[in-house]
């Protein structure tokens, strides 16, 4: 991905100096004339396309940022309500990520959320015990985050 994004970058800078034009919308046309030349050659390299990790990378922000907003005011509209009816407590998560470095995302992700903590990891990295404020069914949560945050992390590291 990195060599993909370097010379991406070199036919932009490349395209500038052969049009002696030192321009923004210049270098914009060098990056696009790179990226067709990176798509054509593509077949001839192992490694997927850097603009597909790159969009995966932009969803899993994206995802993120919507779940950030939408469990804060869910926790908003628990402090806010005059009689506290939350069922707090903690469940066991099974997770399909292999890495460490997969496994570490996901729990910070959940930990950055509103009304969510992940409290331990196992030794094999294959089940966290999260807090959550409000737990109406486990399962439901647990399929939440095997269906939002596991599947985004799995693109990015795909």
């Amino acid at each position: 991905m990195v060599f993909q994004i370097l010379l991406n970058l070199m036919i932009a800078l490349l395209w500038m100096l052969l049009n002696n034009d030192w321009s923004g919308s210049r270098f914009t046309m060098g990056i696009l004339l790179g990226i067709a030349i990176l798509l054509v050659l593509r077949k001839f390299r192992p490694e997927p396309f850097y603009l597909k990790r790159i969009w995966a990378i932009l969803k899993l922000l994206l995802l993120f940022m919507r779940e950030l907003i939408v469990s804060s005011f869910a926790v908003i509209h628990h402090i806010l309500r005059p009689k506290l009816t939350i069922r707090p407590g903690i469940f066991a998560y099974e997770t399909a990520l292999k890495s460490d470095w997969e496994v570490t995302i996901l729990s910070c992700l959940i930990c950055l959320t509103p009304g969510t903590l992940t409290l331990e990891i196992s030794g094999e990295g294959q089940m966290l015990y999260i807090h959550a404020m409000d737990i109406q069914d486990a399962t439901l949560l647990s399929e939440q985050i095997r269906g939002t945050f596991e599947k985004a992390i799995m693109e990015v590291t795909q």
